[in-house]
């Protein structure tokens, strides 16, 4: 837990400060789209690699060694932003040797708390670690915010300010914090792979898993309905705040950093209402509901003048995201087998997190000829209308809860 909290933590200083290096070198918003694109990309295209050796080797290994790579990149590119060195192809290479780092990473952490506590304990520490994601999420941008607020104060050696530099080093401290208390960590005694599944060659492991989503009819939906949304929304949504913050006189660094905080702070009361089980029926229309707002609220986000009008955006945004986010992991995780766990979140994380850098790079094309609030109202506007289809005649609204166990009765 430790060990994740300080690694998420550092994790938001490079969400708030990639963006801003990429405006103060070129303020291009097309620039913006291609290093997200990079930092995608790799993650997408490597992801089910990363889940099928997850299965086949150590979680532990496989995560220890992308922290390292990661520790590795984040202050090669701390030392070229505070040395003045940096340059947008180099930034573009950075890019993708992190996102590469995080394809691995990613499956590999999700594989590992069933291997450091017992299988009646999962539901506890999940709440516990999902809590501590969206902390991180409210506190990290704050942080953030503050150091390049501070920063931009202080004289800055070539086209980035000090506090950037800082920010990739935070980070990149944080992921060598993170590997020692991995190294610290005691395992629970493994059970004994099937000898069929030892000899499995990764590439027809990666395969297994494909299929095992392609044959699930209501999984393989449910993957397609969360890869349109991600295009749709999420990836615009990356490109878009940074350049509305940078646009808007009333904005700037430090609100950026505000609303990505005020976003996670809504996302964990959204987690909250998805672990007492909220539901306008059943879950399936609980979520497609939920995406729909979430739609009719980005729509007026290109709008947002000041730090007010975005803060009534961003947090509702960010209770219903929370809320959507939990509920449909715990589908996931209910739905699955064990042994394709790694493989099938795999996917699912290929698609929630390797699509929308990509289609923050088409979103940053489009700004270069269309105005931020054409792109928000038509992101928003195309959530909105997928949800509605999708709730009006598709077999998603039939996504259900597992039963709640029933209490054992008091022998008192």
């Amino acid at each position: 837990m430790l060990g994740s909290a300080i690694s998420l933590l550092g994790d938001q200083f490079t969400l708030v400060a990639l963006p801003w290096a990429v405006l103060q070198l070129t303020g291009d918003p097309l620039a913006l789209g291609g290093v997200l694109a990079l930092l995608g990309l790799p993650r997408a295209l490597f992801m089910l690699l990363g889940g099928a050796l997850v299965d086949r080797h150590s979680p532990r290994r496989v995560l220890m060694l992308s922290k390292h790579a990661s520790t590795v990149l984040l202050g090669l590119l701390a030392a070229l932003v505070l040395g003045g060195r940096l340059t947008l192809p180099t930034l573009y290479v950075l890019a993708a040797g992190i996102g590469l780092a995080s394809a691995f990473s990613l499956p590999a952490a999700s594989a590992l708390l069933p291997q450091v506590v017992l299988r009646q304990q999962l539901a506890a520490a999940n709440g516990l670690m999902m809590g501590l994601r969206q902390l991180s999420l409210f506190v990290g941008p704050l942080l953030a915010a503050l150091l390049l607020a501070l920063g931009a104060a202080a004289p800055a050696s070539g086209p980035a300010a000090q506090g950037l530099g800082l920010a990739f080093a935070l980070d990149a401290l944080s992921y060598a914090l993170s590997a020692w208390t991995l190294s610290r960590v005691v395992f629970l005694p493994a059970p004994p792979a099937p000898a069929t599944a030892a000899r499995q060659p990764v590439l027809a492991a990666v395969a297994d898993g494909l299929r095992t989503c392609w044959r699930d009819r209501l999984l393989r939906l449910a993957l397609a309905y969360w890869a349109l949304g991600a295009v749709l929304v999420v990836g615009p949504v990356h490109i878009a705040l940074p350049l509305l913050a940078a646009s808007r006189p009333a904005l700037g660094a430090a609100a950026y950093g505000q609303l990505l905080a005020v976003n996670g702070a809504g996302a964990l009361l959204g987690m909250l209402l998805a672990v007492r089980r909220v539901r306008l029926g059943r879950l399936g229309v609980t979520i497609l509901l939920a995406d729909a707002l979430i739609g009719a609220l980005v729509m007026p986000l290109g709008l947002v003048q000041t730090l007010a009008q975005g803060a009534l955006l961003m947090v509702p945004i960010g209770v219903l995201a929370g809320f959507v986010q939990v509920s449909v992991f715990t589908w996931l995780q209910q739905r699955v087998p064990p042994a394709m766990m790694g493989r099938t979140m795999a996917v699912f994380m290929a698609v929630v997190m390797g699509l929308p850098p990509l289609a923050a790079a088409a979103s940053g094309a489009l700004l270069r000829s269309l105005p931020l609030t054409s792109v928000c109202a038509g992101a928003g506007a195309g959530l909105l209308l997928l949800a509605l289809l999708a709730l009006l005649g598709s077999p998603l609204r039939q996504l259900a809860d597992a039963p709640v166990p029933a209490a054992a009765p008091r022998e008192d």
